[in-house]
């Protein structure tokens, strides 16, 4: 029995590479670009595990979950970590950053999280850029949810650690990620002792072992088929243009807030500025009364192909989560979300215009 996921020719040192250079030019850096053969997790952990230790002192902004996650890695290395934490309805601003280096201007590493897909909110990382620039701090970003959505510019924005996910706005597969790494990054995992060598989580391995010798031997037998899935993506985001593909997930983004704000029913965004809210997903605020995690559950027993989630722990009764990204950045999808939703609104006694809602989603879109 033959499948086409079965019995596929070797993929080889070149077209691995030849993958790598495709995810270089969509993130336009000159930046050494290794892909990791697991979901972002690994170069996310691997990153900071390989640049921090006991003699860095690390500023980790926390906008979400994932900020709070680099915080207990940053730790866990023997780092000195100086949280910022902002609401989750909003998002960290320059001046924030540029204050915290005041206050401690030992800081030579800042961890950040472009968008972040769990609460909705994006922040300004080009403004924030410049400032790490300027302190010299080694800069660390989280771009896994952003990529695909709106801008990811590593070289323009001084970026150090860009690491990006395709199971998102790329639209690709969960099982493979990838790290862009400058020189300066480079160099400080080179003096860094508690760098992970012989581990799967060894950046530096990677290095030495694929980028050093030329990229002409894979130090493992790749994925295979996530390799090949992620090749795929790119090449449907480079045929569509990545503009036109941002420009979908911004309109996604903006119909998704204006129909939901039109919807009534108590329910509104959750990131109170459109300029935070991310257009990888909209986080939209139940009613009093009314848990998120029972209206989306009343939603999904409609429909349970929608891209409809309650917020995660404690943001379960109050944070419904609409993840319009990859496939699912159209607008027919916005239009079956809020759909669903004002159903389960209304099922629970509250009084919605679906009409009113459709129109400015619609309205919306461009």
């Amino acid at each position: 029995m033959t499948h086409p996921f079965l019995d596929l020719a070797p993929l080889g040192a070149a077209r691995f590479a030849s993958i790598e250079d495709r995810v270089a030019r969509l993130l336009r850096t000159e930046q050494d670009v290794v892909i990791m053969q697991g979901e972002a997790l690994l170069p996310l952990e691997g990153a900071i595990r390989a640049t921090a230790g006991p003699g860095t002192t690390a500023l980790n902004v926390i906008t979400g979950p994932y900020g709070q996650t680099f915080g207990d890695w940053l730790r866990d290395c023997g780092a000195t970590v100086i949280d910022l934490a902002v609401p989750f309805h909003t998002a960290v601003t320059a001046a924030q950053i540029r204050e915290a280096f005041a206050a401690h201007p030992e800081i030579d590493f800042v961890s950040l999280v472009h968008a972040e897909a769990a609460t909705g909110n994006t922040n300004p990382v080009a403004e924030i850029g410049a400032v790490v620039r300027e302190q010299g701090a080694l800069f660390y970003l989280d771009a896994v949810a952003s990529v695909g959505a709106e801008p990811v510019l590593p070289d323009a924005w001084g970026v150090d650690l860009c690491v990006i996910g395709a199971q998102k706005a790329m639209g690709g597969p969960a099982g493979v990620s990838a790290v862009s790494v400058s020189e300066r990054a480079w160099a400080r995992m080179a003096a860094n002792p508690r760098a992970p060598r012989r581990s799967y989580l060894s950046l530096l391995d990677w290095k030495e072992r694929w980028l050093d010798g030329g990229r002409t031997a894979l130090p493992h037998a790749p994925a295979q088929l996530e390799m090949l899935g992620l090749e795929a993506c790119v090449e449907r985001i480079e045929a569509d243009g990545l503009e036109t593909v941002m420009a979908r997930h911004a309109s996604a983004a903006a119909a998704t807030r204006a129909g939901a704000a039109a919807l009534g029913g108590g329910l509104e965004p959750y990131v109170y500025e459109a300029r935070d809210a991310a257009p990888v997903a909209t986080t939209l605020r139940a009613p009093a009364g009314a848990p998120a995690s029972e209206l989306v559950a009343h939603a999904l027993a409609a429909d349970p192909a929608l891209p409809l989630a309650a917020g995660g722990g404690a943001l379960a009764a109050e944070m419904i989560r609409v993840n319009h990204y990859g496939p699912a950045a159209t607008l027919a999808t916005v239009r079956a979300a809020l759909t669903a939703l004002a159903a389960a609104l209304t099922e629970r006694g509250l009084t919605t215009d679906l009409p009113a809602a459709l129109k400015a989603a619609d309205g919306a879109w461009r």
